[in-house]
């Protein structure tokens, strides 16, 4: 900086030239002041929000961090049904934290440390609220372990057809499937699907029980009359996702024709009890939705096939959906269209639930289709032509179906039928242009759909408005 002649000689500035000065400069002081004093609130430490948001499940999920890891112990004993479990979850602040929730449901806690200190906490219903004994700074990663125990209640109500969902007991074990809300009854977590992590899962159970998760398999060994194995998923994942299935299994590995390995656990109850090859359906399914789709998203693939006749579902379980039984190859390969679509690519809110289910029904019509059974078009025709204009189907809004009936088959068929008419407007070129680009632009990470219509237009270069207004933001039989 240059300095005034005046300056250079010593001169000094008169009285009123001094006043004159005096007067911004005080100026500025305040200003300085104010804005410390705006900068310092800003960042003083604040607890995090106890819910992500979502108006289905205003509490699930956790504010004020972002989960990058999970570490999972979780021991069973079959014979009292109690779990005894230490879960470390790696995160990284969003803002200065001066306490922070996590989610978990009945289970009792032990004790709880952040970096390696023990930290207070208390219980609020399903919330633990943790005070660690220093701020956690912004952008710095942390850890918290949690150490807890007690027997896992599974989840009911209307949400997933009326089944009990969650952690569920077997003849000779547990079945673990958890959409959309029920990871939280058996580890602490930020339990909603906008927070992914990558995990690591081990599980001790009675020698001659098999633990399945997700992932590869990284270590399997005995000892003092338990089996330990340990799972590795290296992939972001959303909680609901996550299993430690338990039971006694059959269990066959190899790759599929393309070389993607594969695990298909079947308790041995089920193994003839239909004439679906699992295995086979699930390698055959798994390169063909790697053409269609874009590659496959995940080191593995399999299935988990259990005696569970009290749940009346399949979830798509991360690198290994979940069967209650054995389930037909409709089934099986609708659950593996999702590890694209719901798995790799996860909603961003639960009311964006047709991204996954609506896609991952069109996959059946597609997969018909593909073996020449059926045209998606005629499963279009022949699904619309089926529900009177009065039923009771088309009263659900696809885009925002509600909490309580958020897997209505409105979501998974007029979901699918929005496709159809997509894919008959823009026609096929820019609509298989279209599904490979929206997994790989949001792989690994979360969507919403305004995203989707958004990249519709672009691939397609036309205005899409009309038709997603009309089959998945307004109830009522559209007319043809």
């Amino acid at each position: 900086m240059a300095l005034s002649r005046s300056a250079r000689l010593g001169s000094r500035p008169s009285p009123t030239t001094t006043l004159r000065q005096r007067a911004p400069r005080a100026a500025l002081i305040a200003t300085a002041a104010a804005s410390f004093l705006v900068i310092a609130a800003s960042s003083a430490p604040t607890p995090g929000a106890d819910g992500v948001g979502d108006p289905y499940f205003p509490q699930l999920g956790n504010g004020g961090f972002d989960a990058r890891h999970y570490d999972l112990d979780v021991a069973y004993n079959p014979d009292t049904d109690r779990v005894d479990g230490r879960t470390t979850i790696t995160a990284r602040a969003t803002q200065n934290l001066s306490a922070f929730d996590l989610d978990l449901q009945k289970l009792d806690v032990a004790l709880v440390e952040v970096n390696g200190r023990r930290a207070e906490f208390t219980r609020d219903g399903d919330e633990i609220h943790i005070t660690p004994r220093g701020t956690l700074s912004k952008d710095r990663t942390f850890t918290v372990t949690v150490t807890y125990g007690g027997v896992p209640e599974p989840l009911g109500g209307p949400i997933i057809f009326g089944s009990d969902y969650g952690w569920m007991k077997t003849p000779d074990g547990v079945f673990v499937a958890c959409e959309p809300n029920a990871a939280s009854t058996w580890f602490p977590s930020s339990d909603h699907p906008s927070d992914k992590a990558t995990y690591d899962i081990r599980i001790k159970a009675p020698k001659g029980l098999t633990g399945v998760s997700n992932g590869r398999l990284i270590s399997t060994y005995d000892k003092d009359g338990q089996t330990v194995t340990h799972w590795r998923e290296n992939k972001p994942m959303a909680t609901y996702l996550a299993t430690a299935t338990i039971g006694t299994f059959d269990v066959k590995t190899g790759t599929t024709p393309a070389g993607t390995p594969i695990y298909v656990a079947i308790d041995p109850v089920l193994a003839n009890s239909n004439s679906v090859d699992v295995y086979a359906v699930t390698a055959e399914a798994t390169d063909y939705w790697s053409q269609v789709f874009g590659p496959y998203p995940f080191e593995e693939t399999g299935a988990i096939v259990d005696d569970m006749p009290q749940a009346g579902f399949s979830l798509e379980v991360q690198s290994k959906p979940a069967y209650s039984a054995v389930r037909s190859e409709s089934t099986i390969v609708h659950e593996l269209a999702h590890q694209w679509f719901g798995d790799s690519v996860s909603v961003d809110r639960w009311k964006d639930i047709w991204l996954n289910e609506g896609f991952a029904t069109y996959a059946q019509w597609l997969w018909s289709e593909h073996k020449g059974i059926r045209s998606a078009h005629d499963s279009f025709v022949a699904g619309y032509n089926a529900r009177p204009a009065d039923a009771a189907f088309w009263q659900i809004t696809v885009a925002d179906p509600q909490r309580d009936t958020m897997f209505a088959s409105a979501v998974y068929q007029r979901g699918a039928m929005t496709l159809q008419m997509l894919r008959e407007r823009i026609g096929d070129t820019a609509f298989f242009k279209l599904l490979p680009a929206w997994t790989k632009l949001h792989k690994y990470g979360n969507a919403n759909t305004a995203e989707f219509i958004q990249l519709a237009e672009k691939i397609s270069g036309q205005q899409l408005d009309d038709l997603f207004q009309t089959w998945i933001y307004t109830t009522g039989k559209p007319t043809l």
